[in-house]
């Protein structure tokens, strides 16, 4: 049987543009170099340190580099629990911590790929649209590119609250049912989300729910213009993020290398919701599509080598 790989975890605080301080989490393999680099983008209300501490550690016991950033008004970040402002900004923050990492002497000719869950996958969407030839692939793991019609708002309490969020941004008036009864099957883990004080409980906030529902909606209108290598994940019985989309991503993206996971009877919760027969299900995906795309070899890498030794030649 083959040994496990040892776990380090780290994390420090780390300065964005607008001077909040963000909570930047990583966990390395011990005494091996990494296969390739894995950036967390966590879920609404959710945050890495603890949330997505067993993913991270799964994926890092098989050698992969693991990075995370809680974002503002999120976990252990500055900025009112629960709130974001502008989605633009959470998107720059990550862009910019992403980016220091991967251009790190040791890490400049490794993959990278992205990693995100329900909201986070529409953050790793996003960051490849910022960026579309940078990353060399996405996990989308039950994506928030449409909110599912059971827990979204009808059009005229949208439109009410969507005027109301710019006068009362931090009110918390979004009526919704109760998110974690929904998205996580396993009742300890409801229990773990609810007693982690890191974890935003309450009603989405004004401003929260508009930003969540403007980006949603814009990338769903969008998905063809994804063209990343990608893995979408999605339980049968999610009701959070709506998996007709998911369907929808799969078709309708650019992506040469695409693949869909569909799960039966599983939730939204994918990652750390589930039992742990059908975890072991999910992380054999993940890990082995990880592993297959490090040993292809990096198309990336090569033709930034190829574009700099034309520089050279020119020079």
């Amino acid at each position: 049987m083959a040994r496990e790989t040892e776990v380090k975890y780290e994390e420090e605080f780390v300065l964005n543009s607008r001077g909040m301080k963000l909570l930047a989490s990583r966990w390395l393999p011990v005494n091996e170099t990494p296969k390739a680099l894995v950036f967390l983008c966590h879920g609404y209300a959710m945050e890495c340190s603890i949330t997505m501490n067993s993913t991270a550690t799964r994926i890092a016991k098989a050698g992969f580099a693991v990075y995370g950033l809680d974002y503002e008004g999120h976990g252990k970040s500055d900025g009112l629990l629960g709130l974001v402002m502008n989605f633009d900004s959470v998107i720059d923050d990550c862009s910019h911590y992403f980016t220091i990492i991967s251009e790190k002497p040791e890490n400049k000719k490794k993959m990278r790929y992205l990693l995100g869950e329900s909201m986070g996958g529409a953050v790793a969407l996003l960051l490849h649209r910022k960026k579309p030839e940078y990353w060399d692939g996405a996990i989308l793991v039950a994506p928030m590119c449409k909110i599912a019609d059971e827990i979204k708002p009808n059009p005229m309490v949208v439109s009410v609250l969507s005027a109301l969020s710019k006068v009362i941004p931090t009110w918390k008036l979004v009526p919704t049912e109760d998110i974690i009864d929904v998205a996580f099957k396993v009742p300890e883990v409801r229990e773990q989300i609810r007693e982690n004080q890191y974890c935003y409980k309450g009603k989405p906030r004004l401003r929260t729910g508009y930003e969540l529902l403007r980006i949603s909606t814009e990338i769903e209108q969008r998905v063809h213009e994804v063209s990343l290598p990608f893995m979408v994940m999605h339980g049968e019985e999610d009701k959070v993020t709506d998996i007709s989309v998911s369907k929808q991503l799969y078709e309708e993206a650019s992506s040469s290398d695409k693949v869909l996971k569909l799960y039966p009877g599983m939730w939204h919760g994918l990652l750390y919701g589930e039992p742990s027969e059908n975890l072991k299900i999910v992380f054999s995906d993940i890990i082995g599509w990880l592993e297959e795309r490090s040993r292809y070899g990096n198309t990336r890498i090569e033709r930034e080598l190829k574009e700099h030794n034309e520089v050279l030649v020119k020079s």
